[in-house]
């Protein structure tokens, strides 16, 4: 079983279009987004698992100076998500278990915190991870975690695509044009250029494999 699919995320992967909160956590979060970006977009393959792994405990020392702040936890799930990515296996899935749990006090928190980040990374978890027994993954409430952040940020880069990603993966494939459309015309992020060009290449391409269908 792999979990390389949990983008990366994841994530997924998410890559929060947030304006810069106020220091010091902007100083911490901003650290780990520009961290988390140059891994994810310009490292080797080979080299992230061990990048990531190391960026996840700048991110939990990040989370433990800011206690109660959904910015901090957010930007650990993610990091802990993308970590997952890249090791792939049962190892994974611990990790993916963290960054769940991250998210959710992250939303219990402020679901709208990063323009609802949380919501959009958890559901990118629920679609991407397998099912009972061997995990917590389920299509309905990604669904609606997914729409939720859809409804917080309906031009969000982010939002857009991994909502067509889902679309694609639920077998609804002429469902997601519109959203990866969405992707290409998305606002620029202050300060987010790699992130933005990674992600509309992301779109791009699953516009070509749709095409292809």
């Amino acid at each position: 079983m792999s979990f390389k699919p949990l983008i990366l995320a994841a994530l997924l992967s998410l890559t929060p279009a947030a304006p810069l909160l106020a220091a010091p956590l902007d100083e911490a979060v901003t650290a780990l987004q520009l961290e988390w970006e140059q891994i994810r977009y310009q490292l080797p393959t080979k080299q992230r698992e061990g990048r990531f792994e190391q960026l996840a405990a700048k991110a939990h020392r990040a989370s433990e100076q800011h206690p109660g702040r959904a910015e901090a936890l957010i930007w650990e799930g993610i990091v802990l998500s993308s970590w997952a990515g890249e090791k792939g296996g049962l190892g994974a899935l611990g990790l993916v278990k963290q960054a769940k749990a991250l998210y959710e006090k992250a939303i219990a928190i402020d679901a709208k915190a990063m323009d609802g980040s949380a919501l959009n990374s958890l559901g990118v978890l629920y679609y991407k991870v397998p099912g009972w027994p061997l995990g917590f993954g389920d299509k309905d409430k990604a669904r609606e975690l997914l729409l939720r952040a859809l409804a917080v940020n309906p031009q969000g880069i982010d939002a857009n695509y991994f909502y067509a990603e889902f679309l694609v993966e639920s077998r609804q494939p002429d469902l997601a044009l519109p959203y990866l459309e969405r992707v290409l015309q998305a606002p620029a992020r202050p300060g987010r250029p790699l992130a933005d060009e990674g992600r509309r290449d992301e779109a791009r391409a699953l516009m070509a494999q749709l095409k292809k269908t």
